[in-house]
């Protein structure tokens, strides 16, 4: 017996133990300690093809996804919609509710990720830490998944899955915050008129 013990104490001692996922707290304060923040990404699209570009965050509710030419599509979400400029396109954009996106969760005034059944995964996978959000309100909108390296917290990529299963993944560079991003990046008119398109609205 007393064998059986110190093998299994020295086998306890012999494996590291595996290391906690960085906490939802510490996460919510990495999001809420930036305002706007910068990147290049390389997109994986759901039918397989990859893109790449440059990211530009300015929360609350305000993100652009501008494509490397000869790709002259964009994503440009501000005040409260999600607008996709198709390059193949000579009509104005695809427009579609922001609050209809898991991107939305990330990109509140305030990041609480401890909120009600927001998270429905938490856990460590290798080096980095892995979390799985959805509005709790709306788990049909779909989900994002974000993939984080610690020491210092820093945001990887993520993977959105919308509300009709399809996956897209953006996996970021470095990504710059406290960066300065004028506001006309995000001004849907502005937009518009560079592209020669009449607004709508």
């Amino acid at each position: 017996m007393f064998l059986a013990s110190a093998g299994l104490a020295a086998l306890a001692v012999a494996t590291p133990a595996l290391a906690a996922p960085i906490s939802l707290d510490e996460i919510s304060r990495y999001f809420n300690s930036f305002r706007t923040a910068q990147s290049d990404f390389t997109q994986v699209n759901p039918d397989g093809s990859i893109s790449t570009g440059r990211l530009m965050i300015h929360r609350p509710g305000r993100v652009r996804f501008e494509y490397d030419a000869p790709d002259q599509s964009l994503v440009l979400a501000s005040a409260g919609s999600v607008n996709i400029f198709d390059a193949r396109s000579n009509a104005g954009p695809s427009t579609y509710p922001l609050s209809r996106t898991p991107l939305n969760l990330i990109l509140d005034d305030t990041v609480n990720l401890a909120r009600d059944r927001m998270v429905v995964e938490h856990f460590e996978d290798g080096p980095t830490t892995v979390v799985v959000a959805q509005d709790p309100s709306h788990p049909e909108y779909g989900n994002i998944r974000l993939v984080f390296s610690a020491g210092p917290t820093e945001l990887r990529q993520w993977v959105v899955t919308d509300d009709t299963g399809r996956q897209t993944t953006v996996i970021l560079g470095s990504l710059r915050t406290g960066v300065q991003l004028g506001s006309l990046l995000f001004n849907l008119d502005a937009e518009m008129q560079r592209r020669g398109l009449v607004s709508n609205r």
